[in-house]
């Protein structure tokens, strides 16, 4: 084995599943800074007495609250919900819920529940033939029922499952490995989208904490444009909007964040207890799953990172899986720019959310696992991130932040530059055969509208609005997702044609994306770029429907 198989990564950090030193395994990698020194005797002291002093602190403070909301205040928690005594309640319940996790229930609670109810339950239920697709056969039998009584008044609802049997239809038509498609794997993950969307869209409780949750991120990214106002003046920023200046700023603001919950493992943490959860509940490899649920967070070009050290021992399936993962979501650090378009954060989160099972079911229907995979949950440790501080963390996360705005807005200028471009070709031919009016003029977006009626309209769109979703979806489809959002704010929709309209257009396929996961995954992989140019096109065209499909469910789902 060479002395480094990655950047300032020693002999020491690599090591296989079973604890040898065996060329061929599979590396663990565990990144060392430059120069790191070895942690001081009294460190892990130090940490200890942070954390229980801001613990206790904590709790002073929560007791404290209750207190004064119970003398002092005529509220009630369901008026407080959201903006006071409530929501501190809420956070306070899943603070303690952490810390009993990490040091209770997951180290004795969790292993003897797996150990003794779990698997032997799975493996009962492997010995009965067909056991499992019968059982997920009866839940989505249930949920046909009660989509039939929920739409009893108004059955044109119905409509958008045309359109999820066409875009499973296709992915099976596309696959090419049919008999080895793993069946199980599609109907969780399109029953798990299902129930997420039931959760998040249509239950009043699970919508309002969502809507809560949008509120919340949305006033934390406004502390961005006051600090932009600050830097630029109230005039570009509050006054005039110039969305470089304002709606730019929040990136910074969440790069910086992201920064710092990495710093404390704490990013690393939640993302790999959800690919877990998603490993669980599909039955997927491990890498994809991690991938899948850091895609909710980050981008298509930041969540392979968590995978740098596995990525060159992946099979085609799971490379096919993780592209089309990136297609089918966007980045957390860029939804404040969608949101001053006029997008719902509550929705943007749900798509977010919805797509993670969505692209691991759509991509195995795809193209289905054939070789053997290497990497496995024992296999898979938490990455340290190359921080030397926690100030180093988010100067660094700021200084991201810059590259991401420049990238932003020179593509934006260009994109828009080529539609305007493009326009006035059409619009100069349309005048040669006839077409001078100004309402008639032929446009980039009248031509895709009018390609994409078919599309929309099985998503439940009603018919006279099919046209001008079908722009969005075609813009987003060629230009990006920006442009598109940009139009959306700009359109006069109805409530559930918007709603349709942002879940369908929120994913980065476009040929720009293209371009950007074929450079970052061929930098981790440079053994495999035939594999990923071979592979990206089929992973573009899946992004486009896991974004399709959970704008079919959102169409079913709202009245």
């Amino acid at each position: 084995m060479s002395e480094k198989t990655g950047p300032h990564a020693s002999t020491e950090n690599i090591i296989n599943a079973n604890g040898s030193s065996d060329d061929l395994a599979v590396p663990v990698y565990v990144p060392t800074p430059k120069n790191a020194k070895p942690p001081s005797k009294y460190r892990k002291i130090i940490n200890w007495t942070i954390a229980s002093a801001v613990l206790a602190a904590i709790y002073a403070h929560f007791i404290w609250a209750t207190w004064y909301f119970i003398e002092k205040t005529e509220g009630t928690l369901d008026s407080t919900t959201c903006t006071g005594y409530g929501f501190w309640m809420i956070l306070f319940i899943f603070i303690n819920f952490g810390v009993a996790y990490k040091f209770v229930l997951k180290k004795y609670c969790i292993p003897p529940i797996e150990r003794y109810v779990w698997k032997p339950c799975a493996a009962l239920f492997k010995k009965v033939p067909y056991a499992t697709l019968g059982f997920l056969g009866l839940i989505l039998v249930a949920i046909l029922v009660f989509l039939i009584v929920d739409t009893s008044d108004d059955w044109w609802r119905l409509m958008p499952l045309t359109g999820l049997v066409i875009y499973v239809a296709f992915g099976f038509l596309l696959s090419p490995n049919k008999r080895q498609i793993p069946w199980t794997t599609v109907l969780s993950g399109l029953i798990a989208q299902f129930i997420l969307g039931l959760l998040m869209i249509r239950w009043d409780v699970g919508r309002n904490i969502f809507s809560c949750v949008g509120d919340k991120i949305d006033t934390f990214l406004n502390y961005a444009v006051n600090a932009s106002a600050f830097v630029y003046g109230e005039n570009l920023v509050l006054e005039q909007g110039i969305f470089a200046f304002n709606s730019l700023a929040a990136i910074y603001l969440m790069s910086f964040a992201i920064n710092i919950l990495y710093y404390y493992g704490i990013m690393q943490s939640i993302i790999l207890n959800l690919g877990i959860f998603l490993q669980w509940l599909l039955g997927t490899p491990i890498c994809e799953s991690v991938n899948s649920a850091a895609n909710i967070f980050l981008g298509m070009s930041e969540s392979p990172f968590l995978l740098k050290p596995y990525l060159d021992h992946m099979t085609d399936s799971e490379i096919h899986s993780i592209m089309t993962s990136g297609f089918a979501s966007v980045s957390g650090t860029v939804l404040a720019a969608y949101i001053s378009f006029g997008a719902s954060p509550a929705h943007l989160i749900t798509s977010c959310v919805m797509s993670a099972p969505a692209a691991l079911c759509y991509s195995k229907l795809m193209y289905p696992e054939v070789e053997e995979v290497l990497v496995k949950r024992e296999n898979v440790k938490k990455i340290k991130m190359e921080y030397e501080s926690l100030l180093d963390a988010a100067v660094k996360g700021a200084g991201e932040a810059a590259m991401i705005v420049l990238g932003i807005i020179a593509n934006l200028i260009s994109f828009i530059a080529t539609i305007y471009f493009i326009n006035g070709v059409l619009s100069w031919l349309g005048t040669l055969v006839g077409y001078t009016e100004e309402g008639e003029l032929w446009t980039l977006e009248i031509i895709l509208g009018k390609v994409f009626i078919p599309l929309t309209y099985t998503m439940g769109v009603q018919w006279d609005e099919c046209e001008k979703v079908g722009q969005l979806i075609g813009v987003k489809t060629i230009v990006n997702e920006f442009v598109a959002f940009q139009k959306m704010g700009e359109m006069d929709l109805s409530p559930k044609s918007k709603i349709i309209a942002t879940y369908s257009i929120c994913g980065f396929a476009n040929p720009g994306s293209v371009g950007i996961m074929l450079s970052t995954l061929g930098a981790f992989m440079p053994n495999k770029r035939e594999n990923l140019t071979r592979l990206v096109f089929r992973a573009f065209l899946g992004g486009c429907f896991v974004c399709f499909m959970t704008a079919c469910i959102a169409g079913l789902l709202t009245p």
